[in-house]
């Protein structure tokens, strides 16, 4: 198996319809400095330790990210609107194919 490829279960709604709860999700380890705007990515968590999230890159702008959930419902995402830009450094993979 490629060490580069995380299979990952969604936990929660903040990326419905894209991600269903319970779905598997298969990312790719990446270097951080090449994210772009538009893609899923796995994330360790700003403020929380040992937590991982998927969010979607809205804006990049000097290495700061703007992380959205995709569901339509703001209250099923806790993601910049919360916690603000974060670095790329916490991004550890991008989803590989929706």
């Amino acid at each position: 198996m490629d060490s580069r490829i995380l299979n990952v279960v969604v936990n929660g709604d903040s990326m419905w319809p894209t991600l269903r709860a319970g779905s598997t999700a298969r990312f790719e380890k990446i270097n951080s400095e090449s994210v772009k705007t538009g893609q899923v990515v796995l994330l360790d968590h700003p403020f929380r330790p040992n937590l991982r999230i998927i969010k979607r890159i809205q804006s990049i702008e000097d290495g700061q990210l703007f992380l959205v959930g995709d569901n339509p419902d703001p209250n099923t995402s806790e993601d910049s609107h919360n916690f603000g830009e974060i670095s790329s450094s916490l991004v550890i993979a991008v989803l590989v194919s929706e």
